[in-house]
């Protein structure tokens, strides 16, 4: 009888010890800078990206950024993820936040450990924004700091790294 493995993919090489972070933004936040400020504030998500990737190169870290619109694509690159071993993800739902089933048993079906992150604070909001299909599986949840949040996702990431593997 033969066996498939179905867990993450292999270790990765001596060589390849850099810590990948994979960041991830849901639909409409390709808007940012533009879109409903009063929730969502000036930074766009190229300031936002370029930051993150600014400060992962500081430590030696790989910092890769995807944004899309569309859930299905968003589920694509979560399971890439595993294939590319990534280390750990931060992602922002968005919208999907409240409805994705699908992207939830992504995240969990890689088990790549992942912070939750949102813009703004969604208790704060509409009834509807209250429950997500992520908090509890994720690591954490940063929730209403702005663009700051992701930066506070990111340094968690790293410092949960760091014991795995030594960053510059």
């Amino acid at each position: 009888m033969t066996t498939k493995r179905t867990g993450r993919p292999a270790a990765k090489s001596v060589s390849s010890l850099r810590p990948h972070i994979l960041v991830m933004h849901g639909p409409n936040l390709n808007l940012l800078g533009s879109r409903e400020p009063k929730h969502y504030g000036l930074a766009t998500l190229d300031d936002i990206n370029r930051a993150l990737i600014e400060r992962g190169e500081a430590v030696g870290a790989h910092v890769e950024t995807f944004q899309h619109n569309h859930e299905g694509a968003l589920i694509d690159r979560i399971q890439q993820a595993a294939c590319d071993h990534v280390d750990f993800i931060v992602i922002n739902p968005a919208a999907y936040t409240h409805t994705s089933v699908a992207m939830r048993d992504a995240l969990a079906a890689v088990a790549i450990p992942f912070v939750e992150v949102h813009l703004s604070n969604i208790y704060a909001r509409e009834s509807f924004r209250h429950h997500s299909y992520f908090s509890d599986i994720a690591v954490g949840v940063v929730s209403g700091l702005g663009a700051h949040g992701y930066e506070l996702a990111l340094e968690y990431a790293l410092r949960h790294l760091q014991n795995r593997t030594p960053l510059k």
